[in-house]
Formats: C-alpha cells, sequence, structure tokens
C-alpha cells in the first residue's frame, strides 16, 4: 500500500501505470483508503523528508556539525557556495511536495469513499485519517518554508516569498503556481493544525501517526517562531498536560516508542535513502556509517564549558573514524548504521517544556505555573547538571542547542532571534548572517525551467 499513487492520466495518453491504482480504485473502500494514509507516511520516511539528510544539512550550515564528506552538493550547503542546479536541494524538494500531494489525495478524496455493508466507514473515521493527512501537509509546508525563504525576523517579514501552496491533488491538469508569501503558509500551517486538532481521535496515542499532542505540539513550534508567546506557552502546556507523554529518565529513548517522543516513524531496512540516512551520516567509518558528520569544535566547547552533562558523556557520543580517516567524535543517537534504520525523533516532549520556558520569560507569562528555570531545569537535571536559579534567554537557547543538536532545530532557532548561523570566527560567518542570500536554499533550476512563474531567491 506504501506505494500507492494519486495520479490519473488526462485525454492525451489514457495509460495507466501498472504499479499504481487509480484515485477511484484507491479510494473505494476503507482499507484501501487506509492503505494510502500508510503510503502517505511512508512517503515521509525519505532520506530527503524526515530521515536524513534533509535536518542533516541545517546541521552543518550553522555551528553544530564540521562537514567533512565527499559528497559535493552537500558540500556546497556546508561552504554557503550553493547554486541553483544543487540536486540535493532539488531532491529535498520533490519529496517534500511528494508527501504533500498524497496528503491532498486523502483530504480530498476520503469523504467519499463509500461504507461497505458490512463494515461502516464512519464520519469520525474518515475525519480521523483527513486530520492526520493535514497535520503531515502542515509539517510539510513548516519545514520548506524554514528552508526555502526568509523568516518572519528577516527583511520584508511576512512578505519574504516562502513556497507555492499546493493544496488539491494532481488529477491531470498542470497548474504552474506562484510562491506564497511566508505569512499566507503560515496561516495555511495553522489551519490545517486547528483542523487536525479538531479532526484526529483523541484517542489516538500513536506516536508514529498525527496525533491532537502532535498537532498542539506543532503548534507551539509555529507560535515560538512568530514570536507569539501566549499562544506558544499553552499549546505548549497543553501537551504537557497531555496523558502519554513524559519526559524519560534518561537517553535511552531514541529509536524507541518511549513516552518522551510526541511525533516519530518507525524505519526498517529499506525505507530511507542507505547514503544519505541520519544513521550513515553521522556516524563514523568504524561503525558502518561515512564519517561525514561529527561534532563542530564550537558544539564540544559549549559541552565542556560545563563539566558532566551527560549529553556529552559515553551516553551520547563515541570516537570513530571521519570520512578522512581521521579520529573524531560523533553522536550516538542514531547508531544503526548498518540497517539504516534509526527513527527520526521529530516532536519530542523536552521540546514543550524549553518552548513553554522561553515563551514564559519572553512574555512575561507563567502559563503552566513553572518558571522558565523550572522548565530548563528538567533537562539539566536529566543530563546531570545543577538547576538554575534564574535563566536568561542566552542559556534557553543554549540549553535547546544542547539537547536537540543533531535532530535539525538549531538553525531556525539562531535565525529566529537574528543571529547568524556561524559566530564571529567561525567559516563563512559573514555569509550565515541572518538574512543572508544563501542563509535559505534556491528555488531549484529544473522547478523554474518548468514553472516560469516561480521566482528565484536572491543571490542565485
Amino acid at each position: 500500500m506504501s506505494s500507492l499513487l494519486f495520479f490519473s492520466c488526462d485525454n492525451t495518453l489514457d495509460l495507466n501505470p501498472e504499479d499504481s491504482l487509480t484515485p477511484a480504485v484507491v479510494f473505494s473502500n476503507e482499507t484501501l483508503a487506509n492503505g494510502a494514509l500508510n503510503g502517505m507516511y511512508s512517503a515521509c520516511q525519505s532520506s530527503n523528508v524526515l530521515s536524513g539528510s534533509y535536518d542533516a544539512a541545517t546541521e552543518w550550515q550553522t555551528d553544530n556539525v564540521k562537514f567533512v564528506g565527499s559528497f559535493p552538493t552537500f558540500n556546497d550547503i556546508y561552504n554557503y557556495t550553493t547554486l541553483s542546479d544543487n540536486t540535493s536541494i532539488a531532491g529535498f524538494w520533490a519529496a517534500h511536495y511528494v508527501a504533500i500531494l498524497q496528503a491532498n489525495g486523502l483530504i480530498k478524496n476520503v469523504p467519499n469513499v463509500p461504507s461497505q455493508p458490512t463494515n461502516a466507514f464512519t464520519p469520525a473515521e474518515k475525519a480521523n485519517i483527513i486530520g492526520q493527512a493535514k497535520f503531515i501537509r502542515a509539517l510539510m509546508y513548516f519545514r520548506l518554508s524554514a528552508n526555502f525563504g526568509h523568516q518572519l525576523q528577516q527583511n520584508l517579514k511576512e512578505t519574504n516569498l516562502s513556497v507555492p501552496l499546493v493544496l488539491e491533488p494532481f488529477e491531470g491538469n498542470i497548474d504552474y503556481p506562484k510562491r506564497s508569501t511566508l505569512k499566507e503558509v503560515h496561516g495555511q500551517i495553522e489551519k490545517d493544525l486547528l483542523d487536525a486538532i479538531s479532526s484526529i481521535s483523541v484517542t489516538s496515542t500513536d506516536r508514529t501517526k498525527g496525533t491532537v499532542a502532535g498537532a498542539k505540539a506543532l503548534l507551539a513550534r509555529l507560535y515560538l517562531y512568530q514570536e507569539k508567546w501566549a499562544q506558544a506557552a499553552d499549546f505548549a502546556n497543553q501537551v504537557i498536560n497531555t496523558p502519554g507523554f513524559s519526559l524519560a529518565t534518561n537517553f535511552t529513548f531514541y529509536n524507541t516508542l518511549s513516552p518522551e517522543l510526541i511525533f516519530t516513524l518507525q524505519n526498517v531496512a529499506g525505507d530511507a535513502a542507505p547514503s544519505e540516512s541520519y544513521s550513515n551520516l553521522f556516524n563514523g567509518i568504524n561503525a558502518n556509517g561515512r564519517g561525514d558528520c561529527p561534532f563542530s569544535d564550537n558544539l564540544k566547547a559549549l559541552f565542556t564549558s560545563e563539566a558532566g552533562d551527560l549529553r556529552f558523556s559515553a551516553a551520547l557520543t563515541r570516537t570513530g573514524t571521519n570520512a578522512v580517516s581521521v579520529s573524531d567524535l560523533f553522536t550516538t543517537k542514531y547508531p544503526n548504521a548498518a540497517t539504516r534504520t534509526d527513527d527520526p525523533p521529530v516532536i519530542r516532549i523536552s521540546e514543550m517544556f524549553l518552548i513553554r520556558a522561553e515563551a514564559n520569560l519572553r512574555g512575561g507569562l507563567s502559563v503552566g505555573g513553572s518558571t522558565p528555570a523550572a522548565d530548563v531545569n528538567r533537562t539539566r537535571v536529566r543530563a546531570g547538571l545543577t538547576p538554575l536559579a534564574s535563566v536568561t534567554l542566552t542559556q534557553i537557547l543554549d540549553e535547546r542547542r544542547k539537547e536537540f543538536c543533531f535532530e535539525g532545530l538549531r538553525r531556525m532557532d539562531l535565525l529566529r532571534n537574528n543571529l547568524p548561523l556561524r559566530s564571529a570566527g567561525l567559516a563563512q560567518s559573514a555569509e550565515s548572517a541572518p538574512g543572508a542570500d544563501k542563509t535559505i536554499y534556491p528555488i531549484p533550476q529544473r522547478e523554474r525551467d518548468i514553472n516560469p512563474n516561480i521566482e528565484q531567491n536572491k543571490g542565485y
């Protein structure tokens, strides 16, 4: 079912591919509709989406990772020399839109799936599927808008060009959409997530699927990025108080279905592209990886500035051989390089505590009855560090950096605070300034060759 496609042929070529099913067949009953839902999640397992290179590239664009691999297209991202014909970036764009189109197919077609005489496909069951599809569509647009256009804190603010909003499945007629503004994309993300909250079954606790808690958590992240402190704190607080999610006591939750995880995917062999998966990029050669992405010296310096952090101990690091045959330090968050089966920690409950801390601090709020320091101390104490009596914004951002390094959140934490992706003294510091041309990706040249309505980003 994971290979179901939602494409139909036009009258000029009325041939149905032998390895796909038409929408009329896919949405002819509940079982096939649920298969299409699984297909949407399968599309998200690509390393170009949730399972590796897309998030890894944001890490080495910042100060967390030094990229020492041999992929020319990855080196260009690392060195801020990217061109519009970068094939890796073209792959990122295309893979996210594949997931979006699958979500669009579910949103449009599931309401019309008939019930079977012996098994009613209820409105609530249909709404649950549609809500999950809207959660995934929102997540995909959130990720695309973070990388292919400047943010609210830079340049033209809400009118920065973002990505095209495609909200209908492909049914044979080719459209040539323009890029929407960041305000329009964020508005659609918010709408989809609010719809998901009201549609997804409240009893669902499957953290490998879109849930009400997952939609609220993504809304909390969106509102944080928009500097809507009250809403960010409120939705983070709602997730914190949702049964079934809790802070783990140690760091063994990676690649599990621990209550620490709000949304993840369970990968098995073959789900992610072998050469660009999280586990292959972030493991040393001696641990079956490529050795491309060791710790940066800057990140190591942050960890060693305060002794005893368990996130920098044998619990989450190990020495290995990097891609240029030099001993280096690697994370162990993705240890399954032999099988490429590590699960992406897309949203964690620990992020909700740190969102609530930051939103309460910056908004002068006390949502949840917890102080910013108390929320930050939850992850600090778990990491073996001394609790703080009070916290500053810099301390919160440092805590987020240590907690979520190698998970793809650092780049946006810097840009939304108008900070350079690499501080003074680091390579490409000037090129990494917030609002600089190559802090965002180009619109892939092949997309502009096909669609003349798509305007290119400045500098490409």
